[in-house]
């Protein structure tokens, strides 16, 4: 039943942290960060619901469900192609595997062993290292700054590479960004001064071209190809899709298979996505400017507290990371109790990563956030920092 053993419930029936999180946050009257959590049943009545403008119909559940790819799948990676102006679109069951199958392409057909990451980029960070284990690449690092690279570090790497991966925004560095120029003038070096190939590790790129100003359209064509994800944004169940030029899409569609991810049926990944696709797009635009209210928010909130900081300020999207001075258990424990005692849930979880008692929080603002003031921030925040003071027994 659980599947995650650190999540089980403890020997005296308490519910896990992961229960006790969801039905908090369910209990809650307000959000700042994230969306209000949903049951397996909400989330199967969401997949039948219309588009909530009424501009499109509501999917057709007496449809043949999908078999290998057809059907809707079908329908999902045409609506993306479209979305990002790319010749077609292959549906993922996860990004791992996009990413992995999307590097293998390129550096075969380069010849290469070798692309460009970045220490920070979840191809080297959060895939237990399948890059070398899986598809026997190693990585170049253009830089090892908490940053996007440069055209002018990348222009000096030393030794050939097949292909560069550039994750928009960069998570772990607090989901930064470059800005326009400076991301065209990389990708010109990356495929005219090198001749590599360019690769977006586009999970979040939906928020991304609302944060560069430019249309979906215009940020794929800088690139040979593209990752898209889901459910990071798009609230989708799962699932993931790489995108780009009609050879590379089909090519990219043989190595989905020798993965492993030509799964029989898909299509409540596929309805979850294109029901994202149409409620949250049209949204993001108001997401990544409110996140500055939020973010100045906090950071007055915060103010007085030494070594608190909001990163990157303002944010670059609709997602940024609050660091505070404290153990993050501690932080999770107050974060938990604001949101059952009062119906105010600020944040999600914390974690401790450079520092032992000092632990950081992403914050994402998304529709639940679009009703809070900077003053309405300020506030609550405040009481967070009086509970959690009162707590620990320190300023």
């Amino acid at each position: 039943m659980y599947g995650n053993r650190s999540e089980d419930p403890d020997a005296g029936g308490r519910p896990s942290p992961a229960d006790r999180r969801f039905a908090a946050l369910r209990g809650c009257e307000r959000i700042l960060s994230g969306v209000r959590p949903r049951t397996i049943r909400e989330r199967l009545a969401d997949l039948a619901d219309p588009p909530p403008d009424g501009k499109g119909a509501a999917p057709d559940l007496d449809d043949r469900p999908d078999q290998y790819g057809d059907g809707v799948v079908r329908a999902l990676e045409l609506r993306v192609a479209g979305l990002l102006g790319t010749e077609d679109a292959a549906f993922f069951p996860t990004g791992t595997m996009a990413q992995q199958v999307a590097l293998r392409i390129h550096a075969e057909a380069a010849g290469l062993r070798t692309v460009a990451t970045h220490p920070l980029a979840h191809t080297d960070r959060h895939e237990r290292h399948a890059l070398g284990v899986l598809t026997g690449l190693r990585s170049l690092w253009p830089t090892v700054a908490p940053r996007q690279p440069t055209a002018e570090e990348v222009r000096a790497l030393d030794e050939p590479y097949a292909a560069l991966s550039l994750e928009l925004p960069l998570r772990d560095a607090g989901f930064v960004l470059p800005d326009w120029e400076r991301l065209r003038a990389l990708a010109a070096v990356v495929r005219e001064e090198h001749g590599a190939a360019l690769h977006l590790d586009g999970a979040r790129i939906w928020e991304s071209a609302v944060a560069l100003g430019r249309p979906l359209p215009e940020v794929a064509a800088l690139a040979d190809s593209v990752y898209v994800s889901f459910y990071k944004t798009l609230g989708g169940i799962s699932g993931a899709a790489l995108a780009g030029s009609a050879g590379f899409v089909r090519t990219a569609g043989a190595w989905r298979h020798r993965y492993g991810g030509q799964l029989f049926q898909q299509w409540p990944f596929a309805l979850a996505a294109l029901a994202g696709l149409e409620r949250e797009l049209p949204l993001l635009e108001g997401y990544v400017a409110h996140a500055r209210t939020v973010a100045e928010g906090l950071a007055r909130a915060f103010a007085a507290v030494p070594g608190a900081r909001v990163h990157p300020a303002p944010p670059h999207t609709h997602q940024f990371r609050l660091w505070l001075p404290y153990p993050a258990e501690e932080l999770e424990e107050v974060s938990l109790e604001q949101a059952e005692e009062t119906g105010i849930g600020l944040f999600g979880a914390w974690r401790e990563r450079e520092l032992p008692g000092l632990a950081m929080t992403e914050v994402t603002v998304a529709s639940p956030a679009l009703d809070w003031t900077g003053a309405d921030v300020e506030v609550a925040a405040a009481a967070f920092l009086d509970r959690l003071r009162t707590r620990v027994g320190r300023p």
